[in-house]
């Protein structure tokens, strides 16, 4: 058995890779599946979707491969974090749609939580703040309105989970309710200092402990796969939530290494070490993995928008027809004029944390034109990537008094262009590896470890692969000017 099935499921598709004894990709597919929006706000996934999509990319992949799954080692799972699934113990089928991360019914709830001055409690047991963005209440939000699901899942007649665990049910055929740290730390109701389910947050949100799952490492053997879905038993030996598993995927396991994962949004971590760091910064302390029962903690800051600025100029303003041609056309723009864009049309969030604000762009000239408005679009990313970093060093002084490397991954990462720019405004080296499916590699090493297939953290971490080093060529100078410009330009676009 020398092969490992990553899934990786996300917000908008599932995917399923096979990765070699090597770790590299031999096998990949892809299926996208239903979006659900039956309020405004409101964001869901059919739980069936997720899992026959799953279910056919993992046959798929693996028949590309030309392999079976007796010469599979293991399974490593990768999941959406934050959204929740709620089902019946008997048969495995959830009792309402899933409510997606995205999701914001209980706004409210949070509202109340925080005006009752209960979001410190939050905040020092989990390292997270009331927000919809996180599970905790959406499961409240799921037991308050489905008639009879309070009842029954104090009886013990229901599961609560990530999708991560909604798929190790459903893989090993039932009885199997767990997940790992990473995921639990993202529920609201976890205490991430203990390593438990905190009884008080349980209390606060009226969440019956029979409902949860058990939490474990992140690599370890979960379950056993029902042999009838791919032909023979599979171990299922990692899980992890996406970015976590992407911090995994770029071999940051030493404190003060960072990655940035970017996306339609970007998310950054910093690991901290065996301690969590309680952010003064408007941060979130998370897990950022746990093995062998020691955990490992990071700082992790979120940006709404990043690719999603790039999709705007093509879908919004049609100016572009891909997103490859955003990095020659801001390479074209005219260096005189000082367009700042602001893409603040979801609110902005860390480390502002302003749901209110909206997108704005500044210095508009009668010249201004498409070049000018690539350019700003992608420095728009640089410049909240720098509020991230400037956020985390104050947080964490350690992390600045040290050499900063910023290991980087997600679509937009291809842009020569965006990358040299993010180092010039941030003054750190930005490496992009060899292998860019960092998400699905954390995922896959996480399980090959467990099974023995692959090397310890050390051995991992020796075999990251750099593709290219962005070196700053711009001068501090030139650096604080810009970044003046761009805090000058989000104050006049916040709320209040």
């Amino acid at each position: 058995m020398t092969y490992v099935l990553a899934i990786d499921q996300g917000t908008t598709s599932s995917r399923a890779l096979v990765f070699d004894r090597a770790m590299r990709v031999i096998a990949t597919a892809q299926q996208e599946f239903p979006q659900h929006f039956p309020a405004s706000g409101w964001v869901e996934h059919e739980p069936e979707d997720i899992w026959s999509s799953v279910v056919g990319v993992c046959r798929t992949a693996v028949a590309q491969a030309g392999i079976a799954a007796k010469d599979i080692a293991s399974i490593g799972i990768t999941n959406q974090r934050e959204t929740v699934v709620l089902w019946d113990r008997a048969t495995g089928r959830a009792v309402h749609r899933a409510i997606v991360w995205q999701d914001r019914r209980t706004a409210e709830m949070c509202a109340q939580l925080r005006k009752d001055g209960a979001e410190h409690l939050i905040t020092a047991r989990t390292g997270l703040i009331a927000d919809p963005y996180f599970s905790g209440t959406k499961l409240a939000w799921l037991l308050d309105h489905l008639p009879g699901a309070r009842a029954r899942a104090e009886r013990g007649e229901l599961a609560f989970g990530t999708v991560d665990s909604f798929l190790l049910w459903r893989l090993s055929g039932g009885g199997i309710h767990r997940t790992d740290a990473t995921n639990a730390s993202r529920t609201l109701l976890y205490d991430i200092h203990k390593g438990e389910w905190d009884e008080d947050l349980l209390k606060l949100l009226r969440i019956p402990a029979a409902v949860l799952p058990e939490v474990c490492d992140s690599s370890g053997e979960f379950g056993i796969t029902d042999p009838s879905l791919f032909g023979a038993a599979i171990p299922i030996c990692g899980i992890a939530g996406d970015q976590q598993a992407a911090t995994v995927g770029q071999a940051c396991f030493a404190p003060g290494m960072v990655k940035s994962t970017y996306g339609t949004g970007c998310f950054m971590l910093l690991n901290t070490g065996s301690k969590p760091v309680r952010s003064e910064n408007r941060l979130l302390s998370t897990v950022a993995y746990q093995l062998n029962g020691k955990r490992t903690y990071a700082l992790e800051g979120s940006i709404f928008v990043a690719g999603a600025a790039v999709q705007w100029l093509r879908d919004g303003l049609g100016i572009i027809k891909q997103a490859s041609e955003t990095g020659p056309l801001a390479r074209a723009a005219d260096p005189e004029q000082d367009v700042i864009l602001v893409p603040a049309f979801v609110g902005l969030g860390a480390p502002h944390w302003d749901a209110d604000a909206r997108g704005a762009l500044y210095g508009l000239t009668r010249n201004t034109g498409p070049r000018e408005l690539a350019r700003a679009a992608l420095e728009s990313v640089c410049f909240q990537t720098a509020d991230l970093l400037d956020a985390m060093f104050a947080d964490w002084p350690e992390a600045s008094a040290q050499e900063t490397v910023l290991r980087v991954d997600g679509g937009m990462t291809a842009s020569d262009w965006t990358m040299q720019g993010l180092a010039d405004t941030l003054g750190v080296a930005v490496d992009r590896p060899e292998l860019r499916e960092t998400t699905a590699l954390g995922a896959a090493y996480l399980a090959g470890l467990a099974s023995g297939i692959y090397p310890d953290p050390t051995g991992f971490a020796d075999s990251w692969r750099l593709e290219h080093r962005f070196t700053p060529q711009s001068d501090n100078a030139t650096r604080e000017k810009r970044l003046a410009r761009w805090r000058d330009a989000v104050r006049r676009t916040l709320s209040a």
